[in-house]
This record gives structure tokens, sequence and C-alpha cells, in this order.
């Protein structure tokens, strides 16, 4: 390119031909050029042949009757040659980019080129008129001045590229609806000129402070965080969707709250619910934790159409009316940690006597025994690997805010068990047998405080149980516990021990002493449950126009090749409808140069946008047999899309 324009610069050189010089004599006569632009000469003392002395040169011209300035004279206006040979006049003023021009460099005295004459057309020193580069987030005129000295929105080709200047093309896969040339900076702080920037011209709302454009609602707009900066032609189609690995969860999870038992032996209705399906992984029976054999399934309820979970246990008799009557109070309980429970009642539907704990159902959950103790397998009581202790952080942190819910409830969890605490989520547990113990132990004659107190033990144990469990050492205190220092830091031991002499009436001990002692790691928990959820709404943000797409789907489909309306079979292909069936072609049935069909899912978001905005934008569409052809812009065919939508909404003609 360099090469290029400087043959390009010899050549209408030569095309119009070399100045004429002045002979060598009369260089003294001719002020210096450096001294009229620098007031100084810096090849004064260096052989430059042009006078320096402004006053000497003066006063030899008040001595030269012939060069004799009149008042009336006027003014010389030298002119400069164009490129295609033509003089143009300009102002007898000196141009403000002779400031940063070269400095006029005379020839050595023993070359055979005399110096040009200053008032000789040259292009040595003269700045080449190029468009001054303006970078983006500038003032809004500059920007405007810039494109409007490029009137077809094409960008040099030889110009760096530049992530933040987007053309429409780049915009396709992201649903944009935009189709300015130039894009603004997203990243410049100055907002309102980068949006001006953007709209190529100046803000609404000129001269207040903060973002002054009106809010697009049809633009794909990512919400942070982002795992990675990446330019737009690298970004795809899953960008503007739910990731893959979430999305599989969430559809196994709606696969799991579907899922029905066909045959079932099990009762098809317990009080208003229906459909019930077991959750228990053993068939074996067990009645350690409440005296009774407990089972779980899950139901779908008949009053609000939502499944929770039933927790059994069988052969249960009701002695006592005030003992049910506790869940209430456990109702009230509200608590991310621990699984609400909403009602209780006995039954006999199993042909046994039956009490039922209805609580909410969390899908695909497990339990901490079968996801760290191995339950159910042969490597029962034993796990694979050791609990990280940043995992184990977080147990205590759910546990403690589940545990300070319940005593502040005045109430006391009773059951605290790795088979009793369910798993929902990456490090989610909540307690799931609240409530149970104070129904089947209603007669208990232990005061709160000494439930309380027991809670933390059986906290402590919990921790020491799920800590030692990858050493294989099961039913020892002391060998557990040596594991348990050798493996987690003396803090967490600290906790523990703490809480395994909560029985101890040495010192007061409370769940809120005890959140006290471990306030440096619910920092660490809070500021992980900050990133989750940012995490999470940066995901559900890409879904967030799909709603609007497909509205706008539906009412195309209603529209397109509709059999019949009012008695007219033509109706769908006749007026502004047959222009909607050519765009529908144009977005869904395009085919390439091989005929085959072009499946491209960025042309199709970027169509839709453009039609749900209305644009200005113009679309050329041609019928199937290539005998019409239509040129729309996007702006008629919503205009289009909307009447025929209403046309089918109004209220139908009866016949009388």
């Amino acid at each position: 390119m360099a090469s290029a324009t400087k043959s390009g610069l010899d050549d209408s050189r030569r095309s119009l031909g070399s100045p004429k010089l002045r002979g060598r004599e009369n260089t003294k006569d001719t002020l210096c050029r450096n001294i009229t632009i620098y007031g100084k000469c810096r090849f004064e003392d260096k052989g430059c042949a042009f006078n320096h002395d402004p006053q000497k040169l003066y006063n030899a011209n008040q001595n030269d009757s012939k060069k004799r300035l009149n008042v009336d004279s006027p003014s010389f206006t030298p002119a400069v040659i164009g490129a295609n040979g033509s003089s143009s006049k300009k102002p007898n003023s000196i141009s403000p980019k002779a400031a940063v021009a070269a400095p006029f460099l005379p020839k050595a005295s023993g070359t055979s080129t005399p110096p040009i004459r200053p008032d000789t057309a040259s292009s040595d020193w003269t700045v080449a008129e190029v468009p001054d580069f303006v970078p983006q987030g500038l003032d809004a005129s500059q920007v405007q001045v810039s494109l409007q000295g490029n009137p077809n929105g094409v960008l040099n080709p030889a110009a760096a590229y530049d992530p933040f200047v987007t053309t429409p093309g780049s915009l396709a896969a992201s649903g944009s609806v935009t189709s300015h040339p130039v894009q603004g900076n997203p990243y410049s702080h100055d907002a309102a000129a980068a949006v001006a920037a953007s709209m190529g011209g100046t803000a609404f709302f000129s001269g207040q402070a903060g973002f002054q454009q009106p809010v697009q609602y049809h633009l794909y707009a990512p919400v942070g965080p982002h795992s990675q900066n990446i330019h737009p032609h690298n970004r795809n189609v899953h960008d503007l969707f739910l990731p893959n690995d979430f999305r599989e969860e969430l559809q196994k999870k709606a696969a799991a709250t579907l899922q029905t038992l066909p045959n079932s032996s099990l009762p098809a209705h317990v009080d208003n619910f229906h459909s019930l399906v077991p959750l228990d992984l053993s068939h074996q029976k067990n009645a350690s934790i409440f005296g009774y054999p407990s089972w779980v399934y899950k139901a779908q309820s008949g009053k609000d159409g939502n499944f929770y979970a039933l927790r059994r246990l069988e052969g249960f008799r009701l002695t006592n009316e005030k003992a049910i009557r506790s869940v209430q109070a456990w109702k009230k309980v509200t608590n991310g940690s621990v699984v609400t429970v909403h009602d209780a009642f006995t039954t006999r539907v199993f042909q046994d006597s039956s009490l039922v704990f209805v609580m909410d159902y969390h899908p695909l959950s497990k339990t901490l025994a079968e996801q760290h103790l191995g339950a159910g397998s042969r490597y029962a009581g034993r796990a694979t690997t050791a609990i990280p202790e940043a995992v184990m952080w977080s147990y205590v942190t759910q546990i403690a805010s589940a545990l300070k819910a319940i005593h502040s409830a005045k109430l006391a969890a009773r059951i605290i068990d790795p088979s009793k605490i369910i798993l929902t989520g990456k490090n989610r547990i909540r307690l799931s047998a609240c409530a149970i113990m104070d129904v089947v132990q209603h007669d208990t004659q232990r005061s709160i405080e000494d439930l309380q107190h027991q809670d933390l033990v059986n906290f402590g144990q919990l921790m020491l149980a799920l800590g030692a469990s990858a050493s294989g050492v099961v039913g020892s205190p002391t060998k557990s516990m040596e594991y348990f220092s050798r493996a987690y830091s003396p803090q967490l031991k600290n906790s523990v021990i703490w809480l395994l002499n909560a029985m101890q009436m040495d010192q007061e001990r409370n769940i809120d002493i005890f959140i006290s002692g471990i306030s440096s790691q619910l920092i660490s928990t809070f500021d992980s449950a900050l990133h989750m959820d940012d995490q999470l709404t940066s995901d559900i943000s890409r879904e967030l126009e799909n709603g609007r797409l497909v509205r706008l789907l539906t009412k195309l489909n209603f529209v397109n090749e509709r059999p019949e309306y009012e008695h007219d079979r033509q109706w769908s292909e006749n007026g502004e409808r047959y222009f909607l069936k050519l765009f529908r072609d144009y977005v869904f049935h395009q085919v390439d140069s091989q005929n085959s069909p072009v499946v491209d899912l960025g042309h199709v978001l970027n169509c839709l946008n453009k039609l749900d905005a209305g644009t200005e934008e113009k679309v050329t569409l041609i019928s199937r047999d290539e005998q019409s052809c239509f040129i729309v812009s996007y702006k008629e065919l919503k205009k289009a899309l909307e009447s025929s939508f209403q046309a089918l909404m109004k209220p139908t003609r009866r016949m009388h």
C-alpha cells in the first residue's frame, strides 16, 4: 500500500511538471520559509541559502521601486494545484496543519538542484487530505462529521481491526436489530457519547447526565459475569441460550418430576394426592431413625397441581390429637436450608395405620449418606475421597443457618442425620426430617433447651462422620477425631469439638454463639452464594427474549397458510398476507447455490428481531415461481402482520 501511494505521488508530480526554479543569485531576496512558520531556522548556520533577516529584506524592497507595494494593490493568493490539474484559490491564511508540518530542509550548497520558490506549488510539506481518526466514544458531533465523510458506511479495508467497531453482518447471530455502519464502544466511560456514536447522531435529551437514549428492548444484551472476553466473530449460537449442562440438569429434573409408575400397587389416591412414585432406593424396612419404618413418595396434589414429597411412617397410631397439631408451628419455619413442611395426616389407604407428612419435593436430590458415605452400595460407611474443607464449611454454615431459624421459633430439629439431609444442588443441602419427632415423641418430657443442645451435639457428630468418612474408621470417635485433626484446619476441628461438648454446662452454648465463632467462614459462603446468583442471573438472561420471539412466530403461523377465513379460501394469499408468506419463505426456506437448505439460526434471529422492531431496512422477497419480486421494509411487514392478526381477533359475523 505504501509503495503504491508513493508511486502515485511521483506520477502526479511528473504529470504536473517540475516547478520553475529560480537562480541561486535570487535566493538572498527570498525570506526563508522556516522564519515565516517557526520564527527561526535551525539551518541558518548550516548552509541555508535563503534570507533570515526580515528587516533587511524589507529595507531592500523599499529601495527597489519596481517591487514597491501599493496600499491599494490586491493581496496575493497562492494557487494550489489539485490532482486533476485544476487550480483552486484558498484564503490568505496559514493552514492549522502547518503547525505540525515537518521543518523545511533546503538543499545542500553542493547539489545542482536549487531550492524551490516558496510561492511555487509544492506538496513536500502539505498534509494529505485524509479523514482524521475519530475514536469511538468521543463527542457526537465529531462522530457525525466522520460518518458524513463516508456516506456509504464502507469501512477502509486497510484499517486495523477494532472489536468495538462492528458491522451489521457480525451481529446476525446475536439477534441485533440495528443496522448502523458503525457501532459505538459499549465499554466507553462516556455512555451518552457512545450511544450517540452508535446511532450516528446526537443523543436525545442532550445536557442531561447518564444514559440518554430510550431503552431498546429488541437487542440481545448479555449480562455478566463473563468467563472470558471474546470478539464478535468468536461467538456462536450457544451464547444466546442456557448452557448445555444447566439445561440438561433442568430437563432431567423436569423429567423426574413428571415420572409416573404404571401398573403400580400403590394406592391411587392418598387424601387429595395421586400418582404416587416411590423415591427410596432401598426396599428394606429400617426403623432405626424414627422408631417406625418410613417410606418416601412423590405425589401430585389434586388441589393445586403441584408435586410434593410424602414421608410415610408405617404402623403409627395417633393417640393424642395435640401431637399432630404441633406441625402447625413448623409451617412458619421458612429457611433455605430446611425442607418446608406443609401438612400431616393419618391414613389407612396403605392397609395399615400410617402417618403421612407433606413436604416440598426436590427432584433428583440425594442424601449426604448416598453422596459421601456410599449408602446403598457395598462401600457403605466409607467415602472414596475426603470431602474438601471448603465443602465442609459450606455444610457447616448451611446447617447452622437452619438451626438458627429452628431454634428462633422455639423448636428443635431433633434429627440431624446424613440419611435425612438431602443434597439438592451443588453443595446445597437441606434438613428434610423436621417436625416428625415432635409428633412421634410428643409425650417426651425433655425441655426445649435440652433438645436444642442435643441438636448441637448431633451437628458435631454429623460433621465428624463426614470428615472422617474417607479414613474407614467407623464407630471409633477417638480415631475419627485423630484423622479429622490431620485432614482439616484447627478452626474446623475446634468448631466440631465445641459442638460435641454442647451438653456440658461449663459455659453457655447455643447456636448464636457458634455462628459468632465461625463468622469468618460465613463471609466466604455468602460470597460463593453471590457468585452463584450472578451466574444464574447471567444464564437466565440469555432466555429473556425467547418469549417475545415465540409470540411473534405464533402470530405469523396464525396468518400464514390459513385455509379459510370469512368464507375466503384465498385470504392468506391476498394483499399484505402474501408478503408475510414470502417473508416466511425468506426466513425459513432459503437454499444455497447447491440447492441445499440453509439452516442458519443467526439469520432467523436477525430477521425476527428486525420484524419485531419494525426497522426501515428493506428486504427483497421473491415468489416461489420467481415471477414476482417485492421490495418491502420490515416496518411495512410488521404493520401487515399486526393488521392481519387484529383481523383474526375481531368478532365473527353471525349469520341471521
